[in-house]
């Protein structure tokens, strides 16, 4: 039995099913640097999934390894009833970078509690509990967070703490409205919006929450505006409008630090984890300081913000800054892009090529039918990690390659997945 399969044979033994994991034969990921990574028996792949958006800037990156080293070697933690250097630092630095005026900043530990934390002071503030979220969508796996996931696939109970009405958003494939061009789309949601606020909601409403682009959705990218037009309508009702930008943060459009950027808004709250840490865990909200100083009680946390994670962190904003990696994302990413497209004309299977920067998604579905083919994506994953890709996938209906490279991705490296794409995409719709 080789390493993978007796590490499967455990997994098996003491790991939940639902806990899903990725290919028919499941790899372990040993090491890494730059953007590939080497599994448990030696494999080594080009890395385009980042460990769902996580490693930002790349594997094995110098500064922020030497970060945690430096802070371990001092103190491994101190919870938030102390005073912490390395996390006021990365408040005031977050702040400062959100866009928000006269913003404060929570620390917690994942996008799933950061987007809990989000609801629960949106909720306080607005002393209602009715949410707005998008048709589609994905929070995270907290009991608050499923309540507001659009995603049949991803809700695993219907128990809510909140009454959720759910709002069309940017998936134009399989919209009503998808035939129409842009302009008369977004209107066309906007005036949904103003319905179902008259004829779905009761009272005050707390918020609506939105990713700017949604990724285990399939990265669903709405039209430049669409958050824009919605928001119109929310201020005339006082509702908040909280900016998930768990994987859309820190320049991973490209064109945008933040994704709420390509609407004209400014969130009253915004979540954020993933690529902060560049692995290491480490998530929060930031928003309007009356929002956040609204909470009544006492709380702690006693893991979010640790130094460790902070210090991570710290160093991780330092290289994305110094290394201008969300211009490289932009232009790497069209590079990308171009070459998606092309694949798109060669091939019929392709539905949709969407996407901004280096967070990108291929839509398959059956050429006579239309419909989602999610045995065509499986196949794709399985041909691609055989010959050295690493790509995700995602969608309502599973039917949607997600490709998400560090941003630190070179040119060279963008045409060699390019090709290893090209030829498990081929291998897969010729078998």
């Amino acid at each position: 039995m080789g390493i993978h399969a007796d590490l499967l044979e455990r997994h098996r033994a003491v790991l939940p099913p639902w806990a899903g994991l990725y290919y028919d034969e499941p790899i372990s990921l040993v090491d890494g640097e730059g953007r590939h990574v080497v599994d448990a028996e030696g494999n080594r792949y080009l890395d385009f999934f980042g460990g769902i958006l996580v490693t930002i800037a790349g594997h094995g990156v110098p500064r922020v390894i030497e970060a945690i080293k430096a802070q371990a070697d001092r103190l491994l933690h101190a919870s938030t009833l102390y005073l912490m250097e390395s996390q006021i630092e990365l408040a005031e630095k977050v702040a400062e970078l959100s866009g928000i005026p006269d913003a404060k900043v929570f620390f917690a530990n994942s996008g799933t509690e950061a987007n809990d934390m989000a609801l629960m002071l949106a909720t306080q503030y607005r002393k209602s509990n009715q949410i707005l979220a998008i048709r589609g969508s994905y929070h995270g796996k907290s009991h608050s967070a499923i309540a507001v996931t659009g995603n049949a696939a991803w809700s695993g109970t219907t128990f809510s703490p909140f009454q959720v009405t759910y709002v069309h958003g940017g998936y134009k494939v399989r919209s009503p409205f998808g035939h129409l061009p842009d302009d008369q789309f977004i209107a066309r949601c906007v005036d949904d919006l103003r319905d179902l606020l008259d004829i779905a909601t009761a009272g005050d409403v707390a918020a609506m929450i939105a990713e700017p682009i949604q990724g285990v959705g399939g990265f669903i990218t709405p039209p430049d505006g669409l958050f824009g037009g919605m928001k119109e309508v929310l201020d005339e009702h006082g509702i908040l409008f909280i900016s998930d930008e768990v994987q859309t943060g820190w320049g991973r459009t490209g064109e945008n630090f933040w994704g709420y950027e390509a609407h004209g808004i400014v969130p009253d709250l915004m979540t954020f984890a993933k690529g902060l840490g560049n692995g290491m865990a480490i998530g929060g909200v930031v928003g309007r300081a009356e929002i956040i100083d609204c909470y009544p009680a006492n709380a702690i946390s006693t893991f979010g913000g640790n130094p460790m994670a902070t210090s991570a962190a710290l160093a991780t904003l330092e290289v994305l800054v110094e290394e201008d990696l969300q211009s490289n994302s932009h232009k790497v990413g069209n590079q990308l892009r171009n070459g998606l497209e092309y694949l798109a004309e060669e091939m019929e299977e392709v539905t949709e090529v969407r996407g901004k920067g280096l967070m990108l998604g291929m839509e398959l579905s059956d050429p006579v039918t239309g419909r989602p083919d999610p045995a065509l994506t499986a196949g794709v994953m399985e041909e691609a990690k055989a010959e050295g890709l690493l790509i995700g996938k995602g969608g309502l209906y599973g039917n949607v390659l997600r490709i998400a490279p560090p941003l630190s991705l070179t040119e060279a490296e963008c045409d060699d997945g390019l090709a290893m794409l090209e030829t498990a995409i081929r291998r897969t719709t010729s078998s």
